[in-house]
């Protein structure tokens, strides 16, 4: 997960601001400054994979969004003498060349050479305690609003209370159905002269546009700690609440959870971070300084730099839940898109246009069925939006490895 991403605006109107250990009310337009930073994003796991590191800068409030720091000399050095060579896969993204995983008890450092010459490197890290998720459920709950919910829980406990400090991410995963598919589509004709046809046709249609899946990553950042409890026990802790009239959850839902032990200096280093996503956090005039990072440049140590360069355990599990699993009555919620059907005309105006044609061709309608006795004002087809019919326009058709019906 890119945590970063959601937040270099803050940091950036943030750099010009000095540390103070209370609120002070500031002049927004006359403290903010942009500053060029690099931005490391390097969380190396006790997963056996090729480890993945992010290099970007930081941009402005105008810029679309980050710009990727290519051409990086990349790698990670260990105690035991192991070399671990990243190169680049995507622009700003490095892919070690080979998998490893992080292992107790071994030192590991960062050495980062842009292609401009200049050099970063962190502090020695050593891989955090493991403690596995025990328990993953979801449960019908009311939130604080008294809004009803499906809340997806976790359960953890470390008997040697050397956990702590845990992080969580979700891959949540859901079947989409369809609910205006039928078994034709339309076609688009042409006369002798290649000339395109008001009137179009129809054809048999793939069955896999009937049922979808679609996966979407978390994208905040949720920690608990558990130094204030009498145990190293996390209980029934909210990772997911999903509103029950939300669409995701209609038929099936499946959702990876993964839970990162961190060390305290991680730890504080994300939930400030999480502190500081939040509206308020700028728009308050808080003045909270620079987050302290564990990469530096060498030739500067007092240079900025954003980015954490951590190594963590993980565990993770997955669930699967059926909407009348819960709700065995009720009807589903309502579809993604309103599925209201519409009859286009088929030639309107001078010059004529095709209405119809017109949003077959920039696919924003299918067929539903034929308009019988159709009014003067309508076309002769019924019509719905395009993701009604086809659930490729909201996900993929190819069921995902891990899915079980």
């Amino acid at each position: 997960m890119n945590i970063f991403k959601t937040i270099y605006i803050i940091f950036i109107s943030l750099l010009s601001v000095f540390v103070f250990s209370c609120t002070e009310l500031i002049d927004i337009d006359d403290q903010l400054s942009f500053e060029d930073v690099i931005v490391i994003e390097a969380s190396i796991t006790n997963e056996y994979k090729y480890q993945k590191i992010i290099l970007s800068r930081t941009f402005r409030f105008e810029d679309e969004g980050p710009k990727a720091e290519s051409n990086a000399s990349v790698n990670i050095i260990d105690s035991a003498n192991n070399t671990y060579i990243f190169t680049e896969n995507d622009p700003g993204v490095y892919f070690s060349t080979t998998k490893f995983e992080a292992v107790s008890n071994v030192d590991y450092q960062l050495f980062i050479t842009l292609n401009d010459g200049k050099e970063y490197a962190t502090t020695n890290k050593q891989l955090s305690n493991t403690t596995q998720i025990d328990n993953l459920y979801a449960s019908r709950e009311t939130n604080s609003i008294g809004s009803e919910v499906m809340s997806v829980f976790v359960d953890s406990y470390d008997a040697n209370r050397n956990s702590n400090y845990y992080r969580y991410e979700y891959e949540e995963t859901y079947k989409i159905v369809a609910p205006n598919w039928v078994n034709q589509d339309f076609i688009i004709l042409t006369n002798d002269d290649g000339n395109i046809l008001p009137l179009p046709g129809l054809v048999p249609r793939s069955n896999d546009e009937k049922v979808c899946y679609n996966t979407v990553l978390s994208n905040a950042i949720t920690q608990i700690s558990t130094t204030d409890l009498a145990e190293d026990r996390v209980s029934k802790f909210s990772v997911r609440n999903i509103p029950i009239d939300d669409a995701i959850i209609s038929h099936r839902y499946s959702i990876l959870v993964k839970q990162y032990v961190q060390s305290l200096e991680a730890y504080t280093y994300y939930n400030i971070l999480n502190q500081l996503s939040g509206s308020s956090s700028l728009f308050s005039q808080i003045q909270p300084g620079f987050i302290n990072s564990n990469i530096y440049a060498l030739d500067n140590k007092n240079e900025k730099v954003l980015g954490f360069f951590e190594l963590t355990s993980v565990s993770e599990k997955r669930l699967f839940f059926n909407y009348t699993d819960f709700f065995p009555s009720a009807t589903f919620p309502q579809y993604f898109v309103d599925c209201e059907e519409i009859a286009p005309v088929l030639v309107k105006g001078a010059p004529p246009r095709f209405p119809l044609i017109e949003a077959i061709q920039e696919e924003q309608v299918v067929y539903w069925e034929e308009n019988i006795n159709a009014p003067v004002n309508e076309g002769p087809f019924l019509v719905v939006p395009t993701a009604c019919g086809h659930c490729t326009a909201l996900g993929t058709s190819e069921k995902p490895e891990f899915w079980i019906d």
